[in-house]
């Protein structure tokens, strides 16, 4: 059956290291969308495309038990993030102990649904064959940051996007962090980055700018989203996902730009308060943008 939405990207390996302490769990984009989109009323059909080693496999029947519909293909390993923070929630250090194998358009094949969120992590994990193919059975939903994530020994460096024109093209929604576009588009004025990004034919650019909350543009129209304050900041891990949960989640739902982002955003606060995925209701996060 044709899902809203299927989110394809690997499950890591995490061990998160912040000033209080340190927490080994999974990770990466599918894993907190898949948890956070599921954590809402069931509005919305979903299903995670994901790939990973034979022992993480664990993590997946947890999913599954969570209520989760979870399509997995082997790898030869899982992704393995090591993730420090300062004091600075914003200030982060990543380390890569070990990579996933690439998705292939092969795998892509069985997939259907109306949006597909392509959480990358690296800058291999999708190629733009792959994702051309997927434009021709549904939208395209990007989160940006594993294109501009180059794994070197270790370490991780940021690179410019590889074949992002021929990508860009065919993506319907991006997201972006302040950093990410001025990476992509050279510019470090939010409006001017997403008016470059429109240019290159994405139709819904989002900009995540943290405290001083996103920006959505569509149709040479900007929606300014403003960001709730937390309790307490715990750990960011995850905080982008989670707006892109929430985000896709109103737009299937036909809600608008202003409701999806500001909806988006009240989940994000919610997720900073604690470590883990986001694991709150609909109504919490309701009483976040009331406020």
């Amino acid at each position: 059956m044709k899902k809203d939405i299927c989110c394809i990207g690997h499950i890591t390996k995490d061990k998160i290291v912040t000033p209080r302490q340190t927490v080994y769990m999974a990770g990466g984009t599918s894993f907190y969308f898949a948890y956070a989109l599921n954590s809402l009323p069931k509005k919305v059909t979903f299903e995670l495309a994901t790939k990973l080693g034979a022992d993480e496999m664990g993590v997946v029947e947890d999913m599954r038990k969570a209520g989760l519909d979870v399509r997995t293909w082997p790898s030869r390993h899982s992704v393995f993030f090591e993730n420090i923070y300062g004091e600075d929630q914003n200030d982060r250090t990543q380390k890569v102990r070990a990579k996933a194998d690439p998705f292939t358009v092969d795998e892509m094949e069985g997939l259907d649904a109306n949006i597909f969120h392509l959480g990358s992590l690296l800058a291999d994990d999708f190629s733009p064959e792959v994702v051309k193919y997927l434009s021709t059975k549904g939208r395209i939903s990007i989160d940006a940051q594993g294109y501009l994530r180059e794994v070197r020994g270790e370490d991780v460096y940021p690179i410019d996007w590889a074949g992002k024109r021929d990508i860009l093209a065919c993506t319907d929604i991006i997201k972006v962090n302040e950093h990410e576009m001025e990476v992509i588009t050279g510019s470090t004025d939010p409006r001017e980055a997403a008016r470059q990004l429109a240019d290159w034919g994405v139709k819904e650019v989002v900009v995540t700018l943290g405290s001083y909350g996103s920006l959505i543009l569509s149709e040479g129209v900007f929606h300014e989203i403003p960001a709730y304050a937390p309790r307490e900041i715990v750990d960011a891990t995850g905080c982008g996902d989670t707006y892109s949960a929430g985000y896709l989640y109103c737009r299937s739902l036909g809600e608008s730009f202003d409701e999806a982002g500001k909806f988006a955003a009240a989940m994000c606060t919610l997720k900073l308060e604690h470590s883990g995925p986001f694991d709150r209701c609909a109504a919490e996060v309701e009483a976040v943008m009331a406020k």
